[in-house]
């Protein structure tokens, strides 16, 4: 790999999960030169509008899709970033007591070696020398947030294996895998605490002191990436995805100036790793960097 282009990938559930999980570190990253592609397994089409400014979406998954993917491709050239498509149908996130069947043909009930292919064979293609994704429990209970998991995972154990995935390309084994941290208490505790320092009023206070707040189990942080000065393009990436980010809602409510002076940072937790490396970390490709020069 001597003299070779650092790559990154990051595989993501959604349209829109790629710009409030890790944004700023893959905007600063590629801004330093390193090839990012963003992965979506899904097309987001079961997703409701969210964001209260935004007209009602009538013409069904097929329109939502549509606009989705428009929305995707404004948000990786925010980033600076590529994009790919897995192709799977969204699955929606059921509610109810009992939860409802997940439909028919989603996402999340494709049978783990079938849905992990496509991935396999992107990453013999791409190559990435590193790989993120979400934590085993998905970051939260979506089913297609649990499923891109377990693809990547599968992925990176499998893609420099010769004997799996036969008629997928050529191996190719990338050397670190990260958990990104895309909620963390921590950080709100940190700008309500900030917040109230000022003298300011937090619009935190109440859901901090929550029971639901306190029992949010915190994962290891592992790799702390500064990105302060990436923060405008991962917030112009959120808002390219009208559908789903309100600008005026809770991806906004911590004070940028403020953000950059006591959080100016990403987290992510180290899952996997090929290479040695010393914990804790300030770069995704430590211990790569030494391999690739």
């Amino acid at each position: 790999m001597t003299g070779e282009r650092l790559r990154l990938m990051a595989v993501h559930a959604h349209p829109d999960d790629e710009s409030s999980k890790g944004a700023a570190s893959m905007a600063r990253y590629a801004a330093e030169g390193v090839d990012v592609l963003v992965v979506t397994c899904t097309g987001g089409e079961r997703g409701d509008v969210l964001n209260p400014h935004y007209p009602p979406v009538t013409g069904g998954p097929a329109e939502m899709n549509a606009i989705r993917r428009a929305e995707m491709a404004a948000a990786a050239q925010a980033l600076g970033v590529r994009q790919e498509w897995l192709g799977f149908v969204d699955s929606g996130l059921p509610e109810g007591d009992p939860l409802p069947p997940l439909p028919e043909g989603c996402f999340a009930l494709v049978p783990l070696e079938d849905a992990a292919e496509p991935l396999v064979r992107l990453v013999r293609e791409f190559r990435p020398h590193v790989m993120t994704t979400y934590d085993p429990t998905g970051g939260y209970p979506h089913p297609d947030h649990i499923m891109t998991h377990r693809v990547s995972a599968e992925a990176f154990a499998a893609a420099g294996d010769p004997e799996r995935y036969r008629d997928s390309g050529e191996p190719w084994e990338p050397l670190k895998l990260y958990y990104n941290h895309g909620f963390s208490m921590a950080r709100i505790r940190a700008a309500h605490e900030a917040l109230l320092a000022l003298g300011q009023e937090s619009p935190f206070g109440e859901w901090v002191e929550s029971r639901a707040a306190r029992e949010i189990p915190e994962r290891e942080v592992t790799t702390r990436i500064q990105c302060a000065d990436w923060f405008d393009a991962r917030d112009e990436a959120l808002r390219a995805h009208a559908t789903q980010i309100d600008p005026t809602g809770f991806f906004f409510a911590f004070p940028r100036d403020i953000e950059r002076e006591v959080w100016p940072f990403e987290e992510y937790e180290l899952a996997e790793s090929r290479v040695p490396t010393t914990l804790p970390e300030d770069d995704l490709f430590a211990g790569v960097r030494e391999v690739a020069e």
